[in-house]
């Protein structure tokens, strides 16, 4: 067929192979040609989508096909700037977000509504219209953030909540700008429109997580569970187009919706920003790409006029957003520029209220011409600002974020980080083996590239059975971290004990955090806890954490952790209660501390510096945690800090932990952790944090930590 095709070769391209080998050969070449002459390759993909298309070299059509993955892209984008939002941060910011949003919104409206009524001579409704096409943007360059790692940093969280408010600002006066057009604008319609927004706001917001976090609990395909989210996309943002506003607000709202019930380290957020990145992403940029018509600039001196007071009222207006922003919360440069890079790009709603004007007839000329809403001189000068905003956005996104994680990574380097973890998981069982690597990733930090290592004990008796049963463990240990593209080093020992196997795997490779998984079946036996008291803990300088899972780490929506009286004054104290941080963190999960009041003080201090979304309540007596427990939600999990008998925070209720949940037998995850001790009674009160200078320190080093 394709031989067929090659010898009656005509342009454009309709055979489907040939047609998807060329649009892959632009999405493989260009970023390795323009990474070599630092161009950012979304820029490139756009002049490629250009030069291939209709109004090029029309190699390819602009058809359905094309249409559709482009537009799964730009609902990936939206979706990815949901999903990948720091919810902590958002709510901190989300005073910054609003007045970023009525910045943002503003100052190019009054540019474009001046240019388009004072000088350009529009009526008031295609001025105003006309003047809206600048308020909104596309976070077009969302993935090269998400690369560089600082999704987190506050300016991109402005930036993100910001886009959200104002897409739906700018689409909401596109419908009302539409209806007063047609002459139905009245009471019905906004009730109409009110209605349907809040009730698309709700079904996504709150009956989305219910059912997702049904599904990942009762679906544990990794194929269904991606194709499932790709679903919950579409369906968002079908559900938005029945409300009145555009796809691209459902498919952000569904990344909300989804946030917390998919980690940021797990194997199928991995999936999702791949196949994003690898396939839909850049099928959008071509496709936008092939709306460019430069000859259309060449033809008229009126659409350069239109085009360049477009330019002046997108740009300018998002320059002046983004320094007012800047000044009103004292950003830094760096992240000023960020603001105005990420919020220059014109595309996705900039596009749709073009074309919806463009198509809507108000009447016709003397000699039967159509009367527009938005002429073609906005038509093609729209196309010119996507251009041009794209590769501003392009080029000053790339310069400053590479500045900030640059000097985030300095921040970490000279001694400002904590000692590389190397964290220890033997498994034994293949059905712990995936529980066991999602809490591994979970409690790695990644910006201080910690390392996991799985571990398979052998006896010496075993036969050749038990070794291929290790090597099936392990080899699925490091296939589930490479999902997620974490290196899970795998560690096959024959001794003579388990634990003797593992003190000495500990002692060889330095390691800092030993995660024993526990057999809901057998619990706490006598063997467990004497194997635990005669073995594990004779590590002293070894962090101990017990884990039982009963069910997926995603549907956790808050951790229960329970801190008992003078746990601050623990040598390890620190170092566990980062690895509590990295868990919220990691899976978008929120903490309900239960101690005593100076603890509590202690923690807010620390929860001050970071966007961890944390509770705390008072329990004036260790044996209240019973009833904590007792009440735990089917969403929530258990975190305790527990004691050896010789450390600070011993008192004898706590180890009675063990033996309730032994016999109560809940359903619900949980981890109990017990801090490393340090001998050298010295050294131990060095670390103790109990003042305010060392809970300051704590404090910028956890916010470095999550930068």
């Amino acid at each position: 067929m394709i031989i067929s095709s090659i010898h009656h070769l005509t342009f454009p391209i309709e055979d489907p192979l040939l047609k998807f080998f060329i649009e892959l050969l632009i999405i493989l070449l260009v970023p390795l040609l323009l990474n070599k002459i630092k161009i950012p390759h979304l820029l490139g993909l756009l002049v490629a989508g250009a030069a291939v298309g209709p109004y090029g070299f029309n190699l390819l059509s602009r058809d359905s096909s094309v249409v559709v993955t482009g537009t799964t892209g730009l609902l990936y984008i939206m979706f990815l700037a949901g999903l990948e939002i720091d919810m902590g941060d958002f709510k901190k910011n989300k005073w910054k977000s609003i007045t970023f949003s009525i910045y943002t919104f503003v100052a190019p409206f009054v540019l474009g509504f001046a240019g388009g009524y004072y000088i350009l001579h529009f009526s008031l409704l295609t001025s105003i219209l006309f003047a809206a096409l600048f308020s909104s943007h596309t976070l077009i360059v969302y993935p090269m953030i998400s690369a560089l790692g600082i999704a987190k940093n506050s300016a991109v969280n402005i930036t993100v909540g910001g886009t959200m408010i104002t897409d739906v600002l700018t689409l909401l006066v596109l419908a009302v700008i539409v209806g007063l057009s047609q002459g139905d604008v009245g009471a019905a319609f906004w009730l109409q429109l009110s209605i349907s927004m809040i009730v698309f706001v709700l079904v996504v917001l709150l009956i989305f997580p219910i059912v997702a976090r049904w599904f990942f609990k009762h679906v544990s395909d990794k194929i269904s569970q991606y194709i499932f989210v790709v679903v919950m996309i579409y369906l968002a943002s079908i559900l938005a187009e029945l409300a009145g506003i555009e796809s691209i607000i459902g498919a952000f709202f569904a990344g909300l919706a989804l946030n917390r019930l998919i980690p940021h380290t797990s194997s199928l957020m991995n999936r999702i920003e791949f196949v994003g990145n690898a396939i839909f992403i850049p099928f959008f940029l071509i496709s936008v790409g092939m709306l460019i018509d430069f000859s259309a600039f060449i033809k008229s001196w009126e659409t350069l006029g239109v085009a360049a007071i477009m330019l002046l009222a997108s740009i300018g207006g998002k320059y002046i957003a983004a320094m007012l922003i800047q000044k009103t919360y004292r950003l830094s440069k760096d992240e000023g520029r960020l603001v105005f890079g990420m919020s220059s790009a014109s595309a996705a709603a900039t596009l749709a209220t073009v074309m919806v004007g463009y198509n809507i007839i108000l009447g016709q000329t003397a000699e039967g011409e159509p009367i527009r809403l938005l002429n073609e001189h906005v038509l093609n000068g729209s196309i010119l600002l996507i251009l041009i905003s794209c590769t501003i956005s392009s080029f000053v996104t790339m310069s400053s974020a590479q500045r900030i994680a640059e000097e985030a990574r300095e921040n970490t380097v000279a001694g400002d980080k904590l000692p590389e973890a190397h964290i220890l998981l033997p498994i034994n069982k293949q059905e712990m083996t995936e529980k066991m690597i999602n809490l591994g990733m979970l409690i790695r930090t990644k910006s201080n590239n910690d390392q996991l290592f799985a571990l398979n004990i052998i006896s010496e008796d075993n036969n050749e059975s038990s070794v291929k049963n290790a090597q099936k463990i392990l080899e699925a240990a490091v296939k589930l971290g490479a999902a997620a593209d974490v290196e899970v080093q795998a560690i096959t020992r024959h001794d003579n004990g388990v634990v003797g196997g593992i003190n000495n795997v500990i002692k060889e490779k330095s390691i800092s955090d030993l995660v024993i998984g526990l057999d809901k079946e057998k619990g706490f036996s006598t063997s467990f806890m004497y194997n635990l008291y005669n073995g594990y803990l004779k590590n002293e300088h070894v962090n101990l954490m017990i884990y039982s899972s009963v069910q997926p780490i995603s549907t956790i929506k808050e951790y229960v952790v329970l801190v008992p009286p003078l746990a601050y004054q623990e040598s390890g104290f620190f170092e566990v209660l980062l690895k509590i941080w990295n868990i919220a963190r990691n899976s978008a999960s929120s903490l309900r501390f239960y101690t005593t009041q100076h603890t509590i003080q202690i923690l807010q201090r620390v929860v001050k510096k970071s966007a961890i979304e944390a509770s705390f309540y008072t329990i004036t007596n260790w044996t209240e945690v019973d009833t904590v427990i007792r009440e735990l939600k089917s969403n929530q999990g258990l975190i305790v800090l527990m004691a050896d008998r010789n450390r600070f925070s011993y008192r004898s209720p706590v180890h009675t932990i063990t033996q309730f949940l032994n016999e109560n037998r809940i359903e619900n995850n949980y981890l109990l952790i017990y801090p490393y001790t340090e001998n050298d009674a010295g050294t131990a009160e060095k670390r103790a944090v109990n003042n305010h200078q060392d809970f300051a320190e704590i404090g910028k080093l956890i916010q470095k930590v999550f930068r």
